[in-house]
């Protein structure tokens, strides 16, 4: 389990993370979600000790990293895919962890067929492509069995088997009852991924919630009508007070009346329906939507975003300070 209590971390007058509390439990997959620059990678950083913070508190397991008395073999992190020496081969790099953390070397060609670099182990790690670099920094995550997984865009540079591969890792670690802390860009793939999130904007709070709370916040909430009336069925729409528009594919789009009230009202006229289908907001719109005002680097002309209500599980980030910083082989497409 790792758990943050008030964490403050300033670098000079910058507030990088802000009073950040939240839990991560064992069993499930806990994405951990916000913009650029919001103050993600500090915190893994000084969950790990890598930073120290201002002020606060993080333990993993009920101590803080650095009272560990075999630190690999209760937590595995990847947070940087090049943290090897491009000199040493992959088995090299975890032999070399293996004997400074009293591990089997037997677990060395266990780790490497689980994230499917037994062909390569042997090559130069400076020659692995992205994908492989990755891979190798999962390995070197596992290499100690722990308990607690940290992991910071672990899917970077991984082809669609790759990513594939990574989703169903990352769930069945989880599911042996592992604590699995997951950051990624990549949200409509977090949406496959965890079951609960971390989202922070400007180093502050914003939602710790299950995946399904957190997309239920999206203001999107409109119904895909399908019919070959579309005109009658669109002027009907408007005598009900809906807003619709025409897709390119013919379809209608309404809001502000339920698909219920939308078939009433077809029955009412007497109006053919091929397709009645409520449409949902999805992680991506939720994020977008409560992360707006955390955005730190927009985009000129973007207008992807829509600011929706808030709820009261949910704290907007304040914007008064400025934000720091299975098993499978190898895929051919991953290697140079």
């Amino acid at each position: 389990m790792i758990v943050a209590r008030g964490l403050t971390k300033r670098y000079g007058r910058t507030l990088a993370v802000d009073n950040l509390s939240f839990e991560v439990t064992p069993g499930v997959v806990t994405g951990f979600l916000g913009p650029n620059g919001s103050g993600k990678s500090t915190t893994m950083r000084m969950i790990m000790a890598l930073d120290n913070p201002t002020s606060g508190t993080t333990l993993v397991n009920g101590k803080p990293y650095a009272e560990l008395a075999w630190p690999l073999r209760e937590v595995g992190a990847l947070l940087d895919a090049k943290a090897y020496h491009p000199a040493r081969s992959a088995y090299d790099h975890l032999l070399f962890l293996a004997r400074s953390n009293d591990i089997a070397r037997s677990r060395i060609d266990e780790v490497l067929d689980i994230v499917g670099l037994t062909e390569v182990a042997h090559q130069r790690a400076g020659k692995y492509s992205l994908g492989m670099g990755q891979r190798l920094g999962i390995a070197t995550a596992l290499l100690g069995d722990p308990g607690v997984l940290l992991f910071d865009e672990p899917i970077n540079g991984l082809d669609p088997e790759g990513i594939r591969w990574a989703r169903f890792l990352l769930r069945d670690l989880a599911a042996e009852g592992r604590t699995v802390f997951v950051s990624s860009h990549l949200i409509n793939e977090m949406s496959l991924t965890a079951d609960r999130l971390v989202v922070i904007g400007r180093g502050t709070l914003i939602a710790e919630t299950s995946v399904s709370e957190f997309t239920s916040q999206s203001v999107l909430d409109a119904v895909r009508i399908v019919t070959p009336m579309t005109d009658i069925f669109m002027a009907a729409l408007c005598d009900a007070g809906a807003a619709a528009t025409v897709e390119t594919d013919g379809s209608i789009v309404a809001t502000g009346l339920s698909a219920a009230q939308i078939g009433e009202l077809a029955a009412d006229r007497i109006l053919t329906l091929h397709e009645l289908s409520p449409l949902r907001g999805s992680l991506e719109d939720a994020f977008m939507e409560l992360t707006h005002d955390a955005v730190e680097f927009r985009a000129g002309g973007a207008s992807g975003s829509r600011t929706g209500a808030g709820s009261s599980t949910l704290t907007r980030p304040s914007t008064r300070h400025h934000d720091a910083h299975s098993r499978t082989r190898t895929n051919p497409k991953e290697r140079r």
